[in-house]
């Protein structure tokens, strides 16, 4: 069993499309799948209760107070709230096995989310190597300016980069169905599936070292 936090003090980062997507990606190759949702707006929890029940099982979890690891699922997946901090954040991240932090390329973005970073590097779990910590760069076009800028500001992060996730109008789409990229034909989503590889291959690798 492995526990993911997504997880960004910034707001709009993209940490429920993540989520969302790595929920779906998971219950599609037939994993037994917790979505938990600290988030008080409950975004990941209404893409839930919109998800048609043909596609697969997905278990939610208002996590909001606290969450529980299922001792049954092979993933949590943990969508945290903007202005995560404090005793919330220092529980989160000894609970997860994986940290997944989502990054707009954006000069406010990259200021609110640098003393976050930094935190993390202090937080022991992460010190000690219990917890796994990786950077995912959000709405990426990487023929921009901003694309470089944050591929700069990520290899200074003192955490590796395990993919950049372009803006595409199929997650929005997806969002409203309930359904992940994975719950797709992969002919119509191939370039995002690409884009996806790096970042599935690092979390289920590193799942593996814990």
């Amino acid at each position: 069993m492995s526990t993911v936090l997504i997880a960004n003090p910034k707001g709009g980062s993209g940490k429920t499309t993540l989520a969302t997507n790595l929920a779906g990606y998971f219950a599609s190759r037939g994993r037994h799948v917790t979505l938990s949702d600290m988030d008080r707006q409950r975004s990941a929890l209404q893409w839930l209760e919109r998800r048609p029940y043909k596609l697969p099982l997905i278990h939610g979890q208002d996590g909001r107070h606290s969450y529980t690891n299922s001792l049954s699922a092979d993933w949590t997946i943990v969508d945290s709230p903007a202005g995560l901090r404090g005793d919330k954040l220092k529980q989160a991240v000894k609970d997860a096995d994986l940290i997944l932090v989502p990054m707009q390329p954006s000069a406010f973005d990259m200021g609110a989310t640098r003393d976050f970073l930094q935190t993390l590097q202090e937080e022991k779990s992460v010190r000690k190597g219990q917890t796994f910590v990786a950077m995912v760069g959000m709405r990426v076009d990487n023929r921009t300016r901003a694309a470089l800028a944050l591929q700069e500001f990520l290899a200074q992060s003192g955490f590796p980069c395990v993919g950049n996730l372009r803006s595409a109008q199929v997650y929005a789409l997806a969002a409203e169905q309930g359904a992940s990229l994975f719950d797709i034909r992969p002919s119509q989503v191939s370039r995002d599936l690409q884009q996806w590889a790096p970042l599935l291959h690092w979390l289920v690798n590193a799942s593996k070292q814990k």
